[in-house]
């Protein structure tokens, strides 16, 4: 394909420490015409550190959108533009995804500039197998849709790496343990900054280490995957499934039938499970 167009550079930048921008991520934002960015001022200040001074405009969730078929127009210019978020590479659970695909259609030439990502650095840190791994970007904050990720969640084998705010980092916890059960996992703070903090053990012995701190910055969690026995799925899996689906206001027998489909457990025996299990709501009639 012969490209006639400018060329969409997504460049990855540091998620903490400056000293990790590489020498090509510098020298492709020097020499772009244009940086779209997650937060003007936040890359403005990183572009002064050695005195690039492209034209900036915004790039956000709020204006994605608006933002494609504009920046999609540049690049027809013969523009070369540069695409960064606040940290790390963007489409990892920031804007770009939508530009990148925008660019691929139309047929404007596309490159990555790597660099440092909070999922593969928390992952590697952890110490807990890195074969084979699924990113999960941030868990709903509630409802059904939390219910049913976490239900997904307690029979996938493979590591899990997920995103959460320090406020939201507790109730997490606690959720988890309930769908999930004993599980090793790992809280990753501040990653590659002057107070990182690595926090390695249980669900709830990572809640009694953190609950009532007050924690800030950015947070990873990397979470050990299911057991063979618990991808099988067993009748104290499946009250947990059932549960945590509760939580999420779904009525017992609901809750009893959505487990059985993760588990392939009748769902007569995980419904009388549940309604006799401690904490359980009997129904006067469900």
């Amino acid at each position: 394909m012969v490209f006639v167009s400018g060329t969409l550079f997504v460049v990855g930048t540091p998620i903490g420490n400056l000293g990790d921008l590489s020498d090509r991520a510098r020298s492709t934002l020097a020499s772009v015409d244009v940086v779209a960015a997650e937060d003007t001022r936040r890359t403005g200040r990183l572009l002064k550190t050695f005195g690039a001074s492209p034209r900036l405009v915004s790039f956000f969730e709020g204006n994605e959108s608006q933002r494609v078929g504009e920046l999609v127009m540049i690049l027809d210019e013969d523009s070369d533009v540069a695409l960064v978020t606040d940290a790390g590479m963007p489409s990892v659970s920031d804007p770009g995804y939508r530009l990148v695909a925008a660019c691929v259609e139309a047929g404007i030439r596309v490159d990555v500039i790597p660099g440092p990502s909070a999922v593969t650095t928390a992952l590697v840190l952890s110490g807990l197998p890195t074969d084979r791994f699924v990113f999960e970007g941030f868990l709903p904050r509630g409802g059904r849709s939390r219910s049913e990720r976490l239900t997904a969640l307690a029979k996938e084998p493979r590591t899990v790496v997920l995103f959460e705010s320090p406020r939201r980092l507790v109730a997490t916890l606690k959720d988890m343990n309930t769908a999930l059960g004993e599980r090793r996992v790992v809280v990753c703070r501040e990653l590659t900054k002057l107070h990182q903090e690595v926090l390695r053990g249980s669900f709830m012995s990572l809640v009694k280490d953190v609950e009532g701190r007050e924690l800030k910055g950015e947070i990873t969690l990397v979470i050990e995957g299911a057991s063979a026995g618990a991808v099988s799925g067993g009748i104290e899996d499946a009250v947990a499934i059932a549960r945590q689906d509760m939580k999420g206001g779904a009525r017992p027998r609901e809750a009893a039938k959505r487990a059985a489909r993760s588990t392939g457990l009748p769902a007569s025996e995980i419904y009388a499970a549940v309604v006799g299990a401690p904490g359980s709501s009997k129904p006067a009639s469900a």
